[in-house]
């Protein structure tokens, strides 16, 4: 499994959040290898995302996605307060 973790803070709410990242996983990330995610908002607005990919071409494939760029830029990157930082790699159960 492969995925990727985001670092950033945000002024949005969590309900917000969650909102659109279900709908994507709907309409978008289901078809595109998508496993699951999960969010962790601290009290002060920061935020680490951890979404899991089938593997590491499905996650590439998504993330050179012109449409998965438009909806990152126009939806997602608005709620955060400054860019966030990412970090790739491959998933193991512990």
């Amino acid at each position: 499994m492969y995925g990727t973790v985001m670092l950033g803070k945000t002024h949005a709410s969590m309900d917000q959040l969650l909102a659109l990242t279900r709908e994507w996983a709907e309409a978008k990330g289901r078809k595109a290898g998508y496993v699951d995610q999960r969010i962790l908002h601290c009290a002060d607005g920061r935020i680490a995302v951890a979404v899991r990919f089938e593997s590491k071409e499905s996650y590439l494939k998504l993330a050179d996605d012109p449409n998965q760029d438009s909806w990152w830029t126009q939806t997602m990157r608005p709620l955060l307060d400054e860019d966030p930082t990412w970090v790739d790699g491959e998933w193991f159960e512990a």
